[in-house]
């Protein structure tokens, strides 16, 4: 386990998720899918406000414009948080009701990426697969979709050299690697990176620091993992007292704070009484600075 980890708060997430810095703000946005919340963490008072938008919510990006971007069950949305306003935009799949949006970030251009995942399970448990889809939201409020047959979307990241666009389908256990236009948005040539092993958990969430390296939740398998994505190379690992592990972002006056969140859906009572802490907010320094997260443009 991190010597430094810090439990920032003990939410009792039921699925803690997508936490993303907001540096003018010098806030920590995040969510909690299946109660409908969408967290506002001041590090600097300890005051965590939390905005029930009346739907799951799976993603959240600051706006230049003000406000936030999000990606829900219904759709594309903004949020207004000093009225708590939630207003739909569009959602390219108004013929899948039982899809919803999941995880979601802003590229270096400020176009809000998001993609979607069956709520459909089968007998083991295994989500509807190819079901979801991968879409970006440009600044003028248009919508394109940038990938399909995906079945459950989650982390996004790109290189600091913005040649990269590195996402995870959680459920091949797999980070991939596109070629990434960064004026038009165009991702090309998909090629898998990183495989997890089913011993260590599902790839979840994903950030990326100012070296390059990628920074990957382990969902089921307690971790955090740092790889270089030239010759995808394990470079440090470690444990959190919990065992879903769902997303991570940095963060901080100085981005050197690693923000982590968690869940504690589908845990037994045996399983949360050895891990109280499931759902928490965690911090750690991990010795390596992040990126600022760019804003969405519209």
């Amino acid at each position: 386990m991190a010597e430094n980890l810090d439990l920032v708060l003990s939410a009792k997430s039921e699925i803690g998720e997508g936490p993303v810095w907001d540096f003018r703000r010098h806030a920590l946005y995040w969510v909690d899918i299946p109660k409908y919340l969408v967290h506002i963490y001041d590090p600097a008072t300890g005051v965590d406000r939390t905005i029930n938008v009346g739907q799951e919510v799976g993603c959240v990006c600051p706006r230049r414009a003000g406000g936030l971007i999000l990606g829900m069950k219904g759709g594309f949305a903004t949020l207004d948080i000093e009225s708590e306003t939630c207003r739909l935009l569009f959602n390219p799949e108004n013929r899948l009701p039982h899809n919803r949006f999941n995880d979601g970030k802003c590229d270096p251009m400020g176009r809000f990426w998001a993609g979607t995942i069956s709520t459909r399970k089968n007998s083991k448990g295994q989500r509807e697969k190819g079901a979801g889809s991968l879409y970006c939201l440009y600044p003028d409020m248009t919508v394109r979709t940038m990938a399909t047959g995906l079945t459950t979307s989650n982390g996004m990241a790109w290189s600091p050299d913005a040649k990269t666009l590195y996402f995870i389908d959680s459920s091949d256990s797999t980070v991939y690697a596109f070629d990434y236009d960064v004026e038009t948005g165009d991702i090309t040539n998909r090629k898998a990176l990183i495989t997890i092993p089913a011993t260590e958990g599902k790839p979840d969430g994903m950030t990326i620091d100012e070296e390059g390296m990628l920074w990957i939740a382990h969902w089921g398998g307690g971790k955090i993992t740092r790889w270089e994505p030239a010759g995808a190379r394990l470079v440090k690992s470690f444990k959190l007292p919990v065992p879903q592990v769902s997303s991570c972002a940095f963060g901080g006056l100085h981005l050197d704070e690693l923000y982590i969140t968690s869940a504690r859906i589908g845990l037994t009572e045996e399983e949360l009484k050895s891990s109280p802490h499931s759902g928490a907010l965690f911090r750690v320094k991990p010795g390596v600075k992040g990126r600022p997260e760019p804003v969405f443009a519209g």
